[in-house]
C-alpha cells in the first residue's frame, strides 16, 4: 500500500481519512460555497488587522489598503492610485 503525505499535521490519520471521504461526497456547488466562506473570513480578518493598526483610518482607506495585501503594492497602485497617506 502506497503512503501518502499528510494534508493536516494536527490531525490524526483516521480523522483525516473521515474529512476527505466528506469532501469526496460533497457536491462542487457545496465546495465552492466553502471556499468562498473561508475567503469571505480572511478578508474579514485581514480588515480587522488594518483597523488595528491603522487607527481612525477611513472604511475607503482600510479598503485600499486590503486591496494592496490582496494584489500587491504594486498592482494596486496602478489599478487604483497612490494610497492617500490620509486614509
Amino acid at each position: 500500500m502506497q503512503r501518502r503525505t499528510r494534508l493536516y499535521a494536527d490531525t490524526s490519520a483516521d480523522a483525516e481519512r473521515v474529512l476527505l471521504a466528506i469532501y469526496r461526497r460533497m457536491p462542487a456547488w457545496r465546495k465552492v460555497e466553502l471556499v468562498e466562506d473561508a475567503n469571505r473570513t480572511a478578508r474579514h480578518l485581514a480588515m480587522v488587522g488594518l483597523q488595528s493598526r491603522h487607527r481612525g483610518a477611513s472604511l475607503t482607506g482600510l479598503r485600499r489598503r486590503l486591496l494592496e495585501l490582496v494584489l500587491g503594492e504594486e498592482t494596486a497602485r496602478k489599478l487604483y492610485g497612490p494610497l492617500d497617506d490620509q486614509e
